[in-house]
């Protein structure tokens, strides 16, 4: 299975013809926030694939169009708050946007992230009673605590989301919200088990279908440079 991540930065390459000859392989595309409704839906119909998503913190409330107003990009599934079980088997969960620093949509305090966490991780114990599983794409828009967070209030990270991955064991939690300026920023950092990676831009990820099914995940991909939280 072949993935397609995007968040925060609208890419001129993507949102043109092109993105069906750069992405004719892909299978599934997950978007970690801040991109505009209309970007999500140009991508689903050039790709024809499933795409799942959660706002980031600068996701408006409405977005209006050529064709009228909407709360979230037709085609696409609002991952906040849900475990899902996509039609390959794959099983993906959400938290959408960042920690509260001026009281905007889609803020939240750290307690207020524990208590999303602690629901979710309902779901996700049926997740394990149902597929022998709990989950295996955690896909955010904030970061983890100290991963690839930064200093300023508006970019710390959750610590409801280290937890999630060290009790859940996800094989990749996915997140946007950080920009990348510098070719030396870490982007890809390993937390026991579960791969964390800055989708800022996009990223392309590949999971092997057989291990899929056998609830054994195998994570690739392209080279970057890492840290490591073992």
């Amino acid at each position: 299975m072949r993935i397609l991540a995007v968040s925060d930065e609208e890419l001129p390459f993507i949102y043109s013809p092109q993105v069906s000859r750069r992405f004719q392989d892909i299978d599934l595309v997950i978007g970690c926030g801040d991109l505009p409704y209309y970007y999500l839906e140009y991508i689903i119909s050039m790709l024809d694939v499933p795409l799942y998503f959660v706002r980031g913190n600068h996701a408006s409330q409405v977005e209006f169009g050529v064709n009228g107003e909407r709360h979230f990009p037709w085609g696409a599934v609002d991952l906040h708050r849900k475990a899902i079980r996509d039609e390959s088997g794959l099983l993906l969960a959400g938290i959408e946007g960042s920690i509260r620093y001026n009281f905007g949509d889609h803020q939240y305090t750290q307690v207020e992230m524990w208590s999303m966490a602690c629901l979710l991780s309902i779901q996700l114990m049926l997740n394990k009673m149902r597929y022998g599983r709990y989950l295996d794409i955690l896909v955010t828009h904030a970061p983890p605590w100290k991963i690839h967070a930064m200093d300023d209030l508006p970019h710390y990270g959750i610590k409801a989301f280290n937890w999630l991955s060290r009790v859940f064991k996800p094989v990749y939690h996915l997140h946007g919200h950080i920009h990348v300026f510098r070719s030396d920023t870490i982007t890809e950092t390993q937390l026991g088990a579960t791969r964390v990676i800055n989708t800022y831009g996009y990223r392309e990820l590949t999971l092997n279908s057989q291990e899929l099914q056998a609830g054994s995940l195998t994570p690739r991909t392209r080279p970057g440079r890492e840290q490591s939280h073992e």
